[in-house]
Parts: structure tokens; sequence; C-alpha cells
């Protein structure tokens, strides 16, 4: 698990944006660039040639999820 510290000072290396932290899939989103970065070992891996595109509508879906969590959301 990520701490809050960490959360709060990682951001997207393409867009500058916050993610969306989705512990139980170990993985960090970030809507405005639609890209999903995997977490290796408690360490995120925040390379953009790494990271997942996503479409709109996963995206959406996940924006959905995490509200139903009650994961913080970035606006």
């Amino acid at each position: 698990m990520l701490s809050p510290q960490l959360l709060e000072r990682l951001v997207c290396p393409i867009s500058h944006g916050k993610l969306i932290y989705f512990p139980a899939d170990n993985v960090l989103v970030c809507p405005a660039s639609r890209l999903r970065y995997r977490i290796d070992n408690g360490s995120p891996v925040m390379l953009a040639e790494e990271a997942q595109a996503l479409s709109e509508a996963e995206i959406a879906s996940l924006i959905a999820q995490a509200r139903s969590l009650g994961l913080p959301i970035p606006t």
C-alpha cells in the first residue's frame, strides 16, 4: 500500500495531473491522460512507455468504480 504522503506528490508524467490509486489492483490511473501505471513491489512505475493506454469508456468505468469505493478522485 502506498503512503498518503507519496500519493500526494505523485503526478502523471504526461499530463502532470493527479492520480487515482486503486490499492486492490495495485495501480494508479490518470484520468487526464487516460493512462494506467502499475505498482511493482510497492514502487509506482511512472514511465509513460510502461503505462497502459485506456479508452474513454474504461476511464469512465474506473472513475465510477473509484466513486463507489470512496477513493479520492482528482478534479
